[in-house]
């Protein structure tokens, strides 16, 4: 049980919760064993009454029946409430610790770098928040209550029976050890199959995630019955499996019952022999067949328990695996920034540390407050990594990134981020209404506000002629939009921030020349406070920027203004007269 100590702070913190629930386990059990002994009175009642010939009237033991039979329903329905009670504290307990757990993943999810999203995938995070979350929540709530419902019957039954008869007692709980062994033998095999289970689903997940999320890919390429049958071959290898784990597990219940069985026979056995000899009395009998039974849920328990623990041990050990991965960027102060936006790059060169491919060669260049930088090149020639480490979604290795004068890694990184509007190169929406969607940036934004945003980013008209409008519901990442309206929806949400940095990571693909002149001319008066960097393809985006570098393979081959870099020979000389034919063609 080594992964579930890291448990053991939920159990600190909810102490009076489950403390309580202990108590109220010793209460229910005191009650439960009531009923054997006055079962065993009643029937040494009747025997006295039979072989001393009716020395006890028929009115004296009819009245101790009566008495016993009252205090019998009396002391179990008291027992059945504090049982309630028991489970109301205890499950309860574990609902809230679900809810911490799954909180804290999710909250580490949060800070985690970039590097360990490329790492894993969507729908093995998915399952270990939700199914590996649910097998350890069945361990703090159910296996625990049990193991102390077990243990506290245990110990108070084998104490009654023991100050009754010792020999029968002995003889009684010898099948002990076999079971001892049985459930030590059945519980490392069901910690084994259990953790390849749940690997296996966390693979089921991951494919049927990625399926759902490339629908559209699969039913143009019309290979569904392809991926159908890599599904069928998936699910029937985790019915494999499962079905595995499901054998093992379902030898506990007949073991148990057979020892069970066997104690009673016993019980019979033995007894039988001492009431021959006059040592016991046929009540002690029944009393002890009481016990014996009495202890069939709780050993029984002991199987359906151990496998719950087993599985818990291997669900959270993958929990741990996350939850102590350390994220590779760290806010490094506390102290806040009043961050204006003066952003410098001082011979910045960058490897990607998954891949190791040189994405930065030495690149140098400074932006003020209220100018515009344009970023132009090849694909694969460092233009998106630069603004990713604007952001600090990467540290680098060599030269340095100053904002304000302050080097990057020394500004406090929510401060950072929180002074920084991206519009990313794959814009991304959510599956809610388009006004969300845009005061995703700003959450206290207005309705004013937000129809603003809209037509600076030229996606207003195009929302009104929706039915709903602005209360449209979108559906999974924005389909319901066109990759032009996703992008301008991005547009305008990174626009309501008003922060006093905005990235624009060729947002503007996917929408028309015109439209592209609207949005930028929009932009020049929205943004003459703010640093803007756009990273484009085309020219008609960077044209007046307040200064242009052209990135190729990661190293600055030009750097200048629209004028100057059209008077000297190059790329961007190039480029501008080939994408002013292609416009003229048009």
């Amino acid at each position: 049980m080594k992964e579930l100590q890291y448990l053991n702070k939920f159990f600190i913190k909810y102490k009076y919760r489950f403390l309580l629930g202990i108590v109220i386990t010793f209460i229910a059990q005191i009650f439960s064993l009531f009923t054997p002994e006055l079962v065993g009175d009643s029937i040494r009642s009747i025997e006295e009454y039979t072989r001393n010939n009716h020395e006890i009237s028929i009115e004296v033991a009819q009245s101790l029946l009566g008495k016993n039979i009252i205090l019998i329903l009396a002391t179990t329905l008291i027992s059945g409430f504090f049982t309630f009670l028991m489970r109301q504290t205890l499950i309860v307990m574990s609902r809230y610790v679900e809810f911490d757990l799954k909180n804290e993943i999710y909250n580490h999810y949060q800070i985690l770098s970039q590097t360990f999203y490329k790492q894993n995938r969507t729908g093995d995070l998915m399952s270990r928040i939700s199914e590996d979350v649910s097998k350890v929540r069945m361990y703090v709530g159910p296996a625990v209550m049990y193991s102390m419902n077990t243990l506290v019957r245990f110990s108070m039954v084998i104490i009654y029976m023991y100050n009754i008869s010792p020999r029968l007692t002995f003889y009684s709980l010898l099948p002990l050890p076999l079971l001892s062994y049985g459930i030590f033998k059945i519980s490392s095999e069901i910690n084994k199959r259990s953790g390849i289970f749940q690997a296996n689903l966390s693979t089921l997940s991951s494919f049927a995630q990625e399926m759902f999320s490339g629908i559209r890919v699969i039913k143009a390429y019309a290979i569904e019955k392809q991926k159908e049958k890599e599904f069928t071959d998936l699910t029937e290898d985790s019915r494999k499996k499962f079905m595995n784990l499901a054998i093992v597990n379902s030898l506990f219940g007949p073991l148990m019952i057979l020892l069970i069985g066997l104690s009673n026979l016993v019980v019979i056995y033995v007894g039988g022999m001492m009431y021959i000899n006059g040592s016991i009395s046929i009540g002690i009998i029944a009393q002890f067949i009481l016990y014996i039974n009495m202890l069939t849920w709780p050993v029984a328990s002991l199987g359906w328990v151990s496998s719950l623990v087993q599985e818990a041990e291997a669900s959270q050990k993958r929990i741990n695996e996350f939850l102590h991965t350390e994220p590779e960027i760290t806010n490094k102060t506390d102290h806040h920034f009043d961050i204006r936006g003066n952003i410098s790059f001082e011979n910045v060169s960058f490897i990607y540390p998954d891949t190791r491919i040189k994405a930065l060669d030495h690149v140098s260049f400074h932006i003020k407050p209220g100018e515009t930088l344009a970023i132009l090149g090849k694909t694969g020639s460092g233009k998106s990594t630069l603004l990713s480490l604007i952001s600090r979604l990467y540290d680098i290795e060599k030269g340095k990134i100053l904002i304000d004068g302050v080097p990057i890694d020394q500004v406090n990184l929510n401060d950072l981020r929180n002074s920084i509007s991206v519009v990313p190169q794959d814009a991304f929406l959510f599956s809610d209404s388009i006004a969300n969607n845009i005061k995703f940036g700003n959450e206290d934004a207005t309705e004013e506000e937000v129809i603003e945003a809209a037509k600076l980013a030229v996606v207003h008209e195009n929302i009104l002629h929706f039915k709903e409008g602005y209360n449209t519901v979108l559906g999974e990442r924005g389909i319901t939009l066109s990759g032009g309206q996703k992008q301008r929806v991005s547009i305008a949400r990174a626009l309501i921030k008003q922060a006093p940095i905005l990235l624009l990571d060729d947002c503007l693909s996917a929408v028309d020349t015109e439209t592209e002149e609207q949005i930028l001319g929009n932009l020049g008066s929205f943004s003459q406070d703010i640093t803007t960097i756009i990273v484009s393809h085309r020219v008609s985006s960077a044209k007046n920027a307040s200064q242009i570098i052209i990135l190729d393979e990661g190293r600055i081959i030009q750097q200048g203004t629209h004028n100057q870099l059209l008077a000297a020979d190059g790329y961007y000389k190039d480029l501008y007269f080939k994408q002013l034919a292609e416009k003229e063609i048009i």
